[in-house]
């Protein structure tokens, strides 16, 4: 299967097809109201501005599985993030990314690009910290680790670049800068 066989639930029950991004650079990440990454809506918005009309899109999926970061309706967070980061772009059904409910494009994203490890730096160390908590064995599996994971999908559908949310935002704009 390919990214354009796939679809995410929309807070209006209907599916976004990817098919209709076809030819275009993906962004799809998951995404959280109240986390230390939330501050991330607003470079995916200010990226979203600038190479939309050059073919970009971003997926934003909500999702609950990390400590509860994600409360509330899907219609609550969509006014969250208009009203405090005046996002554009779409914004899908709160769903999960991990586990027997996880979205299959999710699985099919993490069959694609697995876990590489947080990096270096402060964020870095704290996540690796918590995690360790959580999960002894979290860096031997491909799960979402955590909220504001991002997937990069070139212009033929492929998955090719994975963003943990230690990752700085100014190294995502990079990347998808050179995709454009």
């Amino acid at each position: 299967m390919s990214i354009y066989d796939y679809s995410v639930p929309k807070t209006d029950g209907s599916e976004l097809a990817l098919s209709q991004f076809k030819g275009k650079v993906m962004l799809i990440v998951n995404t959280a109201t109240g986390c230390g990454f939330t501050p991330h809506y607003k470079s995916l918005e200010k990226m979203y501005e600038k190479y939309h009309d050059k073919g970009f899109e971003i997926i934003d999926v909500p999702c609950n599985q990390f400590r509860g970061q994600t409360p509330g309706t899907d219609e609550e967070i969509h006014q969250f993030c208009t009203l405090k980061y005046n996002t554009q772009f779409p914004q899908m059904k709160k769903s999960d990314v991990n586990g027997e409910n996880a979205l299959e494009l999710f699985k099919f994203l993490k069959s694609q690009k697995g876990f590489e490890g947080f990096g270096k730096g402060p964020k870095a160390l704290a996540m690796s910290a918590m995690l360790k908590t959580i999960d002894k064995d979290y860096k031997d599996n491909p799960d979402i680790k955590w909220n504001f994971t991002k997937f990069v999908v070139d212009r033929q559908g492929s998955v090719v670049k994975r963003f943990e949310p230690t990752v700085s935002m100014d190294k995502v704009e990079d990347y998808i800068e050179k995709m454009m």
